[in-house]
């Protein structure tokens, strides 16, 4: 095989570093035709030696038409040797030849006169020239100077023809040849005695036609010269697409084999950024109006981002829209963003001679997350008498003055009798890229003057399923006259920023038109001639649901601690000394209290009634019903705060696509824990997603489609009410305390609304909020109490019932 001829198969399969798409057929292979005489009618004229051996004569085919063949019949005289050969034939490029023959062969069994010399087969011969050279005698009638393709047989022969002379079998055979690599070749037929008919000739070679696959266009190819070679064809990418590899392998090329079929695929062409494919890989088109694609490959144009707009087809990225922009950090196909808008509800409140600055976040945060605070100072004379300046190196400011992350700051070292003014500036990080300067809140301060502090608590007076009646104390810091109070409040289930705000004189309010059975958070705060205080901790109030009745606190605080406070601690006292009587009593479990609970849960008659999980025949039934699953990408586990009976307690956040990330409590289940262990700790899980109470904690939902097993709560800042108290003792007032009883009495309560025995009350599974909200909690079922007289299980609530003493 020559060096035209291209690589063969084995050579190119051991080639294992390259990309490869192995024997696929792109398009139907092409025949080339050299010479066909199936429709000649007119004499063709082929050489034959002897004289007496092949006649061209003309007869007609099955349809009727006149057609010319060459005959050959010397069956009864031996030795017979009779040759017949072809004109010559340009190759025209071709490296191997495939000749197609229709033939038909005589019975020597049936013929009259049967020799031994007759034969049912012939010789295809074929010899390579430069030019027409042949006579006739050259090139000798022998296999010398030629080249045997075949022994061709018949595989059907004929006793005898028709009344109209028609051959009954034919036979069609095709055989081929190479490499060729001379200017051309002549065929010939030998004849070693047989009866028969050459009825059609045809060569031709194949060619692999031109074709655009994968990107990349391939021109025609012919075949190559041996059966098992492959011809490589280098190929070029369509337009608007470009080369590319991930094997190390450089061009892109296309082999053909030689039955005239592309196959094996080396390299590749991708659409280049700006364009996408179409037409089953043929075509890169342009992105269209709005569309861009950020870099190569195959992938489609994509809509424009947020704020963005593609003005040209065949955009690689989008070009942002007025006022918004795109930091050096964010990709090319990221959304355009802008600058915050002010921040909202700026206060201060005066803690000695330091002043905190306190806000919420701005409406609109530009639509980026990484929101920062930077605090100016300014000094103001009194009466607007001069300009304002910068305030010195003096003023200290804490974390810091710029790119703060939360939203407080506590300033220090400020001068007495000075009026102040504070600018809360929004940036994040395109506020730089913007020419308007950050919106910013201002407030006046005057060190000469305080506002009040926070209101320490609130209680529910009253509730209906559309209104709740709250009151409160004043400030324990009132700092002067208190003008009016003014009341937020919003729906837990949504977002704070959707608040509303209602104002009172008094410190009592009713809050109307609400939805029944939902919970609120509210929050308080005091004005006087200075201005408003900071927010009192957010406290949740429930509304009634449909068909219960209106409910009064039977024991209202008095807006104005006196005398009556003596007589309202003795009675606290009393219910106190009981309560922790009932904490320190143990409940023996039977089989029989076990079957009532269950009956009730089931006989609920429209009521929500607690259901044990431990009835459920499969447990992962009773925590799909009450517990909702969390994806585990989002969770943030950041510290290990302690170890519970089944692994560790965790503190993280939770943030869920579309809403503010928020903590979090996670108890996780240790690796190698067995079925039983299993079932324990998810029942709590089950447990706790029954309840929804603001002095019950909260259940955010469970992992279980991960590894560790998570059960997931809200953080309670405090802690345990147990270590809460040792930790704070003597630093609570009279209605704090109170207020903690009632949060607790609140919670067992809604418990045993439920139908539900907690079975293990205790300071040490009551948690405590920022708020100092009470919340009852660990559900675990499958603890007892035990008689030990060092267990300061109920320390904490003895603690709180001598504080109120006190």
């Amino acid at each position: 095989m020559d060096s035209n001829a291209g690589i063969s198969a084995r050579s190119v399969a051991g080639m294992g570093w390259l990309w490869m798409v192995c024997f696929f057929h792109l398009v139907t292979s092409l025949e080339e035709i050299l010479l066909d005489t199936t429709g000649e009618t007119s004499e063709i004229g082929w050489t034959t030696h002897p004289s007496n051996g092949w006649d061209e004569v003309s007869v007609l085919d099955d349809k009727k038409r006149l057609i010319r063949t060459f005959d050959v019949c010397n069956v009864a005289e031996p030795g017979q040797n009779n040759w017949l050969r072809t004109h010559f034939i340009e190759r025209r490029g071709a490296h191997r030849v495939h000749v197609r023959l229709r033939f038909s062969v005589r019975d020597c069994a049936s013929m009259h006169i049967v020799a031994s010399s007759c034969k049912e087969t012939f010789t295809l011969y074929y010899h390579q020239s430069e030019a027409d050279l042949a006579s006739q005698e050259l090139p000798e009638w022998r296999e010398g100077p030629w080249t045997k393709v075949d022994t061709i047989a018949a595989d059907e022969s004929f006793s005898q023809v028709d009344s109209t002379g028609k051959v009954v079998k034919m036979n069609v055979k095709v055989r081929s040849f190479g490499p060729l690599t001379k200017h051309g070749f002549y065929l010939a037929f030998q004849d070693s005695g047989a009866c028969m008919s050459l009825v059609a000739v045809q060569v031709f070679f194949y060619k692999c036609p031109a074709v655009v696959k994968g990107f990349a266009s391939f021109p025609e190819t012919f075949a190559g010269g041996e059966r098992t070679s492959l011809v490589e064809s280098p190929g070029i990418c369509v337009p608007n697409a470009e080369e590319t590899s991930t094997t190390g392998s450089s061009g892109i090329r296309l082999h053909c084999n030689g039955e005239g079929e592309w196959m094996v695929a080396i390299g590749r062409c991708v659409c280049k950024a700006g364009y996408q494919p179409i037409d089953d890989e043929r075509v890169c088109q342009a992105c269209p109006l709005g569309f861009f694609k950020v870099s190569v490959g195959h992938d489609p144009c994509l809509p424009c981002p947020a704020h963005s707009h593609a003005p040209l087809p065949g955009s690689r990225e989008c070009v942002c829209q007025n006022r918004y922009y795109r930091s050096p950090m964010d990709n090319s196909d990221a959304p355009c963003t802008g600058i915050p808008s002010a921040p909202r509800d700026l206060s201060y409140e005066i803690v000695g001679s330091n002043v905190l600055l306190t806000w919420r976040l701005p409406k609109d945060l530009g639509g980026r997350k990484d929101i920062f605070f930077n605090v100016i100072c300014k000094v103001c004379p009194a009466g607007s008498s001069g300009p304002c300046v910068r305030c010195g190196d003096r003023v200290q400011f804490e974390p810091r003055q710029v790119g703060l992350t939360e939203s407080r700051v506590q300033v220090s070292n400020l001068l007495a009798r000075v009026h102040y003014t504070f600018e809360i500036q929004a940036v994040n990080l395109v506020t730089e890229l913007s020419p308007e300067a950050p919106h910013y809140a201002t407030i006046n301060v005057s060190t000469s003057q305080t506002v009040p502090s926070a209101v320490p608590m609130m209680h529910q007076v009253s509730r209906t399923t559309s209104s709740i009646t709250l009151s409160w104390p004043q400030p324990d810091q009132p700092n002067g006259i208190i003008l009016d109070y003014q009341l937020r409040y919003f729906d837990k289930a949504e977002d704070e920023d959707n608040s509303f705000i209602l104002t009172s004189e008094t410190n009592m309010a009713t809050i109307s038109n609400l939805s029944p059975g939902k919970i609120y958070a509210f929050q308080v705060r005091a004005r006087t001639a200075v201005g408003y205080g900071a927010y009192s901790g957010k406290m949740y109030f429930q509304t009634l649901m449909g068909g219960e009745r209106s409910d009064m606190v039977q024991d209202r605080l008095p807006l104005i601690v006196g005398s009556a406070l003596g007589g309202l601690a003795f009675l606290v006292i009393a219910a106190i000394s009981t309560l922790a009587i009932i904490f320190k009593s143990k409940r023996q479990e039977t089989p029989y209290t076990d079957r009532l609970q269950q009956y009730i849960s089931a006989r609920g008659l429209g009521v929500k009634y607690y259901i044990d999980p431990s009835t459920y025949e499969d447990p992962n039934e009773a925590i799909r019903e009450f517990a909702k699953e969390i994806d585990v990408s989002f969770i943030k586990i950041e510290e290990v705060i302690g170890s519970g009976e089944f692994g560790q307690v965790c503190f993280g956040r939770l943030k869920h696509p579309g809403k503010r990330e928020y903590t979090v409590a996670i108890k996780t289940l240790k690796s190698g824990y067995t079925d039983e262990q299993w079932r324990e700790f998810l029942s709590e899980a089950s447990i706790m997603g029954q309840f929804e109470h603001p002095n019950v904690i909260h259940l955010e939902g469970v992992v279980t489609k991960n590894r560790p097993v998570m059960i997931v709560t809200e953080f309670m800042e405090n802690g345990s009410l147990d270590s809460f108290l040792r930790q704070k003792e003597g630093q609570f007032s009279v209605l704090q305390l109170v207020g903690m009883l009632r949060g607790i009495a609140a919670g067992m309560r809604y418990l045993s609304d439920m139908n539900y025995v907690h079975r293990d009350l205790a300071a040490r599974n009551i948690l405590v909020n920022s708020n100092l909200v009470c919340k009852v909690s660990d559900f675990g079922l499958s603890r007892f109490l035990e008689d030990d007289a060092s267990n300061p299980t109920y320390t904490g609530a003895l603690l709180l019932t001598e504080s109120i003493k006190d």
